[in-house]
């Protein structure tokens, strides 16, 4: 699969954005899950960089974050 086709795919996924998303935009990231791994982009460049990270890894680093320090 060529990068272009693999950017399609990334396009054409159901992208959610982050719940602490204000409506004047600011630090937004948006996610979107595909067998396997889970996709994060900004949701201000909506064509630029994805940051993929397989599920497994994806659930750790929630369950870490939503931890008190």
């Amino acid at each position: 699969m060529t990068n272009e086709q693999e950017a399609i795919r990334l396009r054409e996924l159901s992208w959610h954005k982050s719940s602490y998303s204000g409506p004047d935009g600011g630090n937004c990231v948006e996610v979107a899950h595909r067998a396997g791994a889970v996709h994060v982009r900004d949701s201000k460049v909506q064509r630029g960089s994805v940051l993929s990270v397989p599920s497994a890894q994806w659930a750790r680093f929630v369950g870490l974050a939503g931890r008190p320090a």
